[in-house]
C-alpha cells in the first residue's frame, strides 16, 4: 500500500475523439491526401508505391488473428490524351466539385502535383471544401438507408 500512497490517485475518464462529422469528413480527406502525395512523390521518384494496413482474417485452425496486408490505393490523378496531368478528389463515393461543374484540377506536369495536393490540404484545413464534404456524406448515407 506505500507503494499507491506516492502515486497521485484520480478519477478520470478517456476523452472521446471528435464526434463532429465536419472535423471526421476533413480529417479523413487530409489521411487521404496525404496517401495520394506519398503516391505521387514515389511515382516521380520511380519507386513503387505499396501501402499495408492490418485486417482480420481466419487461419488454419478457425481462430481470427490480424494479418498485414496490402491496401489498394488508387491514383487520383489522370492523364488525358495529350499527357496533361489532372487530380480530381473523391469522397464517399461521390466526385467532389470544387466549384459549380469543375471536379478536377488542371496539375500541368506529375512534378507539380505533390504541391497541388499541399495546397488542397490547406484548403480543407480552412473549411473551404466542407459543404461539398458535407454534402456527399449525406448523399452516401440516404444511398445506404435505401439499400438496406
Amino acid at each position: 500500500m506505500s507503494h499507491l500512497k506516492a502515486l497521485k490517485l484520480t478519477s478520470a475518464a478517456p476523452v472521446r475523439a471528435s464526434a463532429d462529422p465536419v472535423v471526421r469528413a476533413r480529417e479523413k480527406m487530409i489521411a487521404a491526401l496525404a496517401e495520394q502525395r506519398q503516391m505521387a512523390e514515389a511515382k516521380i521518384a520511380g519507386r513503387h508505391f505499396a501501402p499495408t494496413h492490418m485486417v482480420r482474417r481466419k487461419n488454419a485452425e478457425g481462430q481470427r488473428v490480424e494479418v498485414e496486408t496490402l491496401k489498394r490505393v488508387r491514383p487520383a490523378w489522370f492523364a488525358d490524351g495529350s499527357g496533361k496531368v489532372f487530380f480530381g478528389l473523391r469522397y464517399a463515393g461521390k466526385a467532389i466539385e470544387f466549384a459549380k461543374d469543375k471536379n478536377a484540377v488542371e496539375v500541368g506536369e506529375l512534378d507539380a502535383l505533390p504541391s497541388v495536393i499541399d495546397t488542397l490540404v490547406e484548403a480543407i484545413r480552412a473549411g473551404e471544401l466542407d459543404a461539398q464534404l458535407t454534402a456527399a456524406a449525406v448523399a452516401r448515407g440516404q444511398m445506404l438507408r435505401k439499400a438496406g
